[in-house]
């Protein structure tokens, strides 16, 4: 049995097919999903139904992003929870325009999936899965303010400016990296550092390979940081935008 974390998927259904077959997933393998199913791509409706059904074949954790929560605000008319206009800008009006196809009923479905949705994922080997970070030294168990756990970029951008030179017996080493073996994260493309594969920094280990965009959707085995790409979303989707 292997295990598999999934980088930010926008709306890409035809990406994440693809990247379960280049890595020949079966269903004894545990799939553990980053967040940002929705807002980018024409298929946001399409994917939260395939992960709906994938749970019911195999082990998926399927841990919360920022856009996850902006699609539910909406879903349960919580309009006052976030700038609709900014939405519809960053990807939201593909998900409206997807969800007008589903009955009412599969609507109500989707949101409990996405009611469902978790904070963070934390194993047995003390490697931690979030869509985006934390910001309490002492890690995610103490976070003051839980909605960081999915648009929190400070770890990332402190993983970034980290001295390479530094371990983490340095005064100075950021406590925040000293608390789990590994943490993967998604939410902040590594294409905005020109890259489009994953990027470890410390013990930060980012997987948006920038799907809502230009770039591929990424799988990765999480022991042996072996990974598989789809073709860029821009060519799988040629007729739109995403959220470019």
């Amino acid at each position: 049995m292997r295990t598999f974390v999934i980088g930010d998927i926008h709306g890409g259904l035809l990406a994440l097919e693809q990247v379960l077959k280049k890595a020949e997933v079966t269903t004894e393998d545990t799939l553990i999903f980053l967040g940002d199913y929705v807002d980018g791509w024409s298929q946001s409706a399409e994917v939260i139904e395939y992960l709906i059904d994938l749970k019911n074949k195999q082990n998926c954790i399927c841990i919360r992003g920022n856009h996850d929560q902006l699609a539910l605000d909406w879903l349960e008319n919580r309009h006052e929870e976030f700038d609709e206009e900014m939405w519809y800008k960053h990807g939201g009006k593909a998900t409206v325009e997807g969800y007008a196809k589903l009955s009412e009923q599969r609507k109500k479905e989707h949101i409990v999936f996405l009611e469902s949705l978790q904070d963070y994922y934390h194993d047995d080997q003390n490697r931690l899965f979030v869509h985006a970070g934390f910001t309490n030294l002492n890690g995610v168990v103490w976070e003051y303010f839980p909605k960081l756990f999915y648009w929190d970029r400070t770890l990332w951008e402190t993983a970034l400016s980290l001295d390479p030179k530094l371990n983490m017996y340095d005064p100075y080493y950021p406590k925040r990296f000293t608390v789990y073996k590994e943490i993967f994260i998604g939410h902040t493309p590594v294409t905005r550092i020109g890259q489009t594969i994953p990027v470890n920094r410390a013990c930060v280990w980012n997987v948006d390979t920038g799907a809502a965009f230009k770039g591929p959707l990424t799988i990765m085995n999480v022991d042996t940081k072996e990974f598989w790409q789809s073709d860029p979303l821009n060519e799988l989707y040629s007729n739109e935008k995403g959220r470019n």
